[in-house]
């Protein structure tokens, strides 16, 4: 049988790497270690492999959960053999926290090593018009794999103030606390609003991820989407 899908770029990676790039858009993990995955993240795996509902850890994080509309569904993943990650096609990029910590849209993220703590962390400045924003704080040493939709740009703060839609915002090294800020004003409002309500204000030394593209809004509450030390991997790639 011959066709170009048998080419050697739609062929199984063999890396040596737990977390590596199967292709742009689709994560292969080679478990040893547990792996925790947004639920549904799964497309293949071969092997021996078990898939868990991961609680929430605490008290205080289920409560968060369930406050804040910050919808991680996560799933732990073990056993031995290889896991095929992906999410509706979107370019998936690895970041090696080193002890530092990142914060990331819930909708953007895809998988991480067990090792790595998480949390849900208010956006501070976020109220009631703005749904209330939370995102999803991870910290530790690791590997986390997240997607964008398109490809993304990563904006330098420390240069000059920088501001993101709050629903293009994938996540933002957690050092930086951004504000969140409206450019709504009552003559606007009045003529039905810019398309353009809320931002993420960001200003100081960090780094801030944006994807060409916005997420639709949760019809209620808010859904997530913030050290040095990170290998962000071919998010740095020219």
């Amino acid at each position: 049988m011959q066709s170009p899908l048998f080419d050697q770029a739609n062929l199984e990676v063999q890396a040596q790497q737990r977390f590596a790039l199967q292709n742009p858009q689709m994560l292969r993990v080679h478990l040893g270690g547990d792996v925790l995955a947004v639920k549904g993240a799964m497309v293949s795996y071969q092997g021996q492999i078990r898939f868990d509902h991961e609680k929430a850890g605490s008290v205080g994080k289920l409560f968060k959960k369930v406050v804040t509309g910050e919808d991680v569904s996560l799933m732990r993943v073990s056993g031995e053999g290889d896991v095929f990650f992906a999410s509706e096609a979107g370019f998936v990029f690895l970041i090696d926290l080193t002890g530092d910590a990142l914060s990331v849209n819930a909708r953007n993220l895809l998988a991480f090593d067990s090792s790595i703590e998480w949390d849900i962390k208010r956006v501070q400045g976020a109220g009631m018009l703005s749904g209330g924003l939370f995102n999803t704080t991870l910290q530790g040493t690791g590997t986390v794999a997240i997607h964008t939709v398109g490809q993304p740009v990563i904006l330098d703060c420390s240069q000059q103030p920088t501001y993101v839609d709050v629903q293009a915002c994938v996540g933002w090294s957690a050092n930086l606390v951004p504000q969140v800020v409206s450019s709504m004003n009552v003559r606007s409002m009045l003529r039905g609003g810019s398309g353009e309500a809320f931002q993420y204000a960001f200003s100081g030394p960090g780094f801030v991820i944006v994807q060409p593209s916005e997420w639709t809004p949760p019809p209620a509450g808010g859904s997530g989407g913030g050290g040095g030390g990170f290998n962000l991997g071919g998010l740095l790639d020219g």
